[in-house]
């Protein structure tokens, strides 16, 4: 098991130093799902998943595109990126909304928190828009699927 990178010698929160890396090509999946109660789903596949605020999914959608370009703003000891492309899916299956977010970039560090903080906040925007409905929803499964382009790439 390797070291906390954001944890100096002293303890001290410390943002990692990546001035020394390659620049790469770097990409990031995310995934998240939103399930609701059968009846609550059952109501806003009725509607087209819309409702007063108006598009669910489509209003999800560019809050997790906002988000992921203010991920630095939120995590403290992210690094600002330029981002070359962010791309969120979000598809209704049995009760839930699966929502998946892949991000990338070509820089020194990779999208992983990019594409957490995607998926993160367009379920909390799902939950915000449906939570008039029911607070009976949850949101589940928020993990990274896969990575590449770094020292060490991932796919779950």
């Amino acid at each position: 098991m390797g070291k906390l990178s954001h944890i100096n010698e002293a303890g001290e929160a410390t943002m990692v130093d990546v001035s020394t890396k390659e620049v790469t090509a770097r990409v990031a999946t995310a995934s998240g799902e939103v399930i609701f109660p059968a009846e609550v789903f059952s109501e806003l596949e009725k509607n087209q998943f819309s409702n007063k605020k108006g598009s669910i999914i489509q209003t999800a959608v560019i809050a997790g595109i906002q988000a992921v370009k203010k991920t630095a703003d939120l995590i403290p000891l992210c690094h600002q990126l330029a981002l070359s492309k962010i791309q969120i899916d979000i598809k209704p299956k049995k009760t839930s909304f699966i929502i998946n977010c892949t991000v990338k970039c070509t820089e020194r560090t990779g999208v992983e928190m990019e594409a957490l903080t995607g998926v993160s906040v367009s379920a909390l925007t799902i939950y915000d828009m449906c939570k008039a409905l029911s607070h009976d929803i949850k949101i589940a499964n928020i993990q990274l699927e896969k990575k590449s382009g770094g020292k060490s790439d991932f796919n779950r």
